[in-house]
């Protein structure tokens, strides 16, 4: 096996991602008090450590389904087109619908997913997005939560991927190429 021609500096430790994490619940367990039941929708494959862990922290009965959207292949910039890979599997029509992303980069894939949703007429719907890159920014679009707003820099870890590895990582760190 060959060594990839990268290495990875960590950005943020695994430590400050699980207390942001556990400030995030409380805001959304605030926000969505009295629901009967949080549809949580990951958005494969980048967010299942970050929706995993998200879960696990919220003190609200949670129903969790994925939706897989696709606008980068094993490149490193977005095509700006994103398709629709996988579906849920239950209906959304008048439940609360909370969305989660990895990271917001262009905005391309978040504004579309939220477009569909809102088709499917959810009471309400919010997102929230691990990671967001905001002068990477195309379309208006931002996350109505965010853990961590980072510069313009390729990272993986924590559920990221470049080609479908170092998504084991417990960190979200900077790839640098050799």
């Amino acid at each position: 096996m060959t060594k990839p021609a990268y290495v990875i500096d960590e950005m943020i430790s695994a430590k400050s991602i699980a207390a942001r994490i556990e400030d995030l619940a409380k805001i959304i367990d605030a926000e969505f008090d009295g629901t009967d039941k949080l549809v949580v929708v990951g958005l494969l494959r980048g967010s299942f450590v970050f929706i995993a862990d998200l879960v696990r922290e919220l003190n609200l009965p949670v129903e969790v389904d994925f939706l897989e959207a696709s606008s980068y292949g094993d490149g490193m910039e977005s095509s700006r087109e994103v398709r629709i890979l996988k579906d849920l599997r239950g209906q959304i029509e008048g439940r609360d619908v909370l969305v989660v992303e990895d990271i917001v980069d262009t905005g391309h894939t978040l504004h579309q997913v939220i477009d569909m949703l809102n088709t499917r007429k959810p009471g309400r719907l919010k997102s929230i997005a691990l990671l967001d890159k905001p002068t990477r920014r195309e379309v208006d679009m931002k996350a109505d939560w965010t853990g961590f707003e980072i510069p313009d820099e390729f990272v993986v870890g924590y559920g990221i991927d470049y080609a479908q590895r170092d998504r084991n990582l417990p960190y979200i760190g900077k790839v640098r190429f050799t």
